[in-house]
């Protein structure tokens, strides 16, 4: 595992992560998608599992979880388990929002 670092404090991380809105990052060779609910910030792999379709274009519910724009499926943000369509589970990276920026933890390649 490979920890990334972003941002120099809390408050930058929030202002690069406007609440509920879906964000492209890159870290290492992993382009994710990130949203930041309130205090707690989720990273998800770019694409649905199903049919590839661009997450970030997608939604977050109120449950916290993603939606997919093509067929609607939707992916817990905290375990990545598909909640609704049948098809593998999203996966999901670490985050940790701290005073000092934020970690996301991926796997080494």
């Amino acid at each position: 595992m490979k920890t990334y670092f972003l941002g120099r404090n809390k408050s930058e991380v929030q202002s690069f992560l406007p609440n509920l809105r879906i964000q492209k990052i890159k870290v290492g060779q992993y382009q994710l998608g990130i949203v930041r609910i309130e205090e707690q910030i989720f990273a998800f792999e770019i694409q649905c599992p199903h049919r590839k379709a661009d997450l970030t274009q997608g939604r977050i519910t109120q449950y916290e979880e993603v939606v997919c724009p093509l067929h609607e499926y939707r992916f817990d943000l905290q375990t990545g388990q598909v909640k609704a369509g049948t098809c593998p589970d999203l996966k999901v990276y670490a985050c940790r929002l701290l005073d000092s920026g934020l970690e996301v933890d991926v796997p080494q390649m």
